[in-house]
């Protein structure tokens, strides 16, 4: 079914350079869209490191278990990604295209095997023929060209209603380094440790063990602070690739967490990894508002977060925002339920700047007709006090419209 892009797309992209070390293609190959792209291939220089968090989901996909497998050896040397199909779910038949794509990605690119990584995204439980997608790989690997970047988010869409994109440069000692990522992701985002799927690179010089480390840390408060529907994919897969090519350019290469070079490029890469992960709030399906949640006075932060996630996920929430209506007895409920410490009668709530209920009952100076106003904005935001403690906690997420029901009944069709 044809969607339209929402609402709450970036009116504007920004220019994507090109990342020394890195050249992208991307094809038609067919695996379920006609007349669009959706394979991509990322090919690295030599000398490349990875780093990537994955899925916890106890169902995994077969490209996910391959690239776990091979994030050990630390060096990448290309990226095959597919949409229209997951390759999850999919048994013996899953791991042998996985195997037999492995071994066709390699060879485009006369690398060791175990320097290929996989990501697939799409519906669940239909075989994916290697077919569909090694006669590609020779011609993609040598037709790859640096740049690209926009062309590599629109081959890896599902349901997305527009690509999503994310640059920042940034000063590493002497010399700037470019951080560009890209995100797909609609629908079954929840994650757990990753994303749906997002793919960054770098042309700075910073061994695997650290990039993992800034990769790791970077998504708790950015894509593991995001939800749309609740439920965790079986694919999710976030990605960090490192060039090193700005050595060539005098930058010493970064071996050491403890470098004092890395508070700028962490910062940066965190800005990137929210960007990304705000993007794909803005384009849940069917969403026409974004929704942001704030839980203060919480007895942890970790408390925190597991009552702003029942918050998020709630879907009598979500449909009361989608409805512009400031039912702030469903703010409650989803609190009470987290099972999380919280005394009602120390509870507060603000749609906005607009405190709705103080002290566990409706604030005395409530006004409905204000409220409602504010409602009608396109971002919300939500703020509970639980009036118990420190810790506090952020995260996103959109409404819950007819459109959801509409687009994921009809998704295999």
């Amino acid at each position: 079914m044809s969607v339209a892009v929402s609402p709450l797309a970036p009116k504007t992209y920004p220019d994507m350079p090109a990342i020394d070390g890195v050249r992208i293609a991307t094809a038609e190959a067919g695996v379920k869209y006609k007349g669009r792209t959706d394979l991509l291939t990322m090919v690295f220089d030599e000398g490349t490191t990875a780093a990537g968090v994955f899925t916890q989901s106890k169902c995994p996909s077969a490209p996910v278990e391959l690239c776990r497998e091979n994030l050990a050896g630390g060096e990448a040397r290309i990226l095959v990604v597919n949409s229209g199909n997951a390759n999850a779910f999919t048994g013996k038949k899953g791991r042998a295209t996985t195997s037999a794509v492995g071994e066709a990605a390699a060879a485009a690119v006369k690398a060791d095997k175990s320097t290929v990584f996989m990501a697939s995204t799409g519906v669940i439980g239909e075989p994916l023929p290697a077919e569909r997608i090694t006669g590609f790989l020779e011609g993609m690997a040598a037709k790859a060209a640096p740049g690209g970047w926009l062309e590599a988010a629109r081959a890896i869409m599902t349901t997305d209603t527009y690509p999503k994109v994310a640059t920042a440069t940034v000063r590493l000692g002497e010399h700037d380094v470019v951080i560009n990522g890209i995100a797909k992701g609609a629908g079954m985002i929840a994650p757990d440790m990753a994303t749906m799927l997002s793919f960054v690179a770098t042309d700075a010089p910073i061994a695997a063990p650290v990039l993992q480390d800034l990769l790791s840390r970077g998504t708790g408060k950015t894509f593991n602070a995001v939800t749309v529907d609740s439920d965790t994919s079986t694919s999710d897969t976030l990605m960090m690739f490192a060039t090193g090519a700005a050595a060539k350019r005098g930058v010493t290469p970064i071996n050491d967490l403890k470098d004092p070079r890395l508070a700028g490029f962490r910062r940066a890469l965190n800005r990137i990894l929210k960007n990304l992960a705000l993007q794909i709030v803005r384009d849940g399906e069917g969403a026409r508002k974004q929704l942001e949640i704030t839980v203060t006075g919480a007895k942890s932060s970790r408390s925190a977060k597991k009552i702003a996630m029942s918050i998020a996920n709630s879907p009598l929430v979500k449909t009361a925002v989608a409805g512009e209506d400031a039912n702030w007895g469903r703010v409650v409920m989803a609190v009470g339920k987290a099972g999380e410490p919280a005394e009602r009668d120390l509870l507060s709530i603000w749609f906005g700047d607009i405190r709705v209920a103080h002290e566990g009952e409706r604030d005395p100076a409530y006004s409905e007709e204000e409220t409602s106003a504010y409602m009608k904005k396109d971002e919300i935001t939500l703020r509970v006090d639980l009036g118990l403690g420190r810790g506090k906690a952020t995260v996103w997420t959109c409404d819950l419209t007819k459109e959801y029901v509409a687009i994921n009944g009809d998704y295999r069709s």
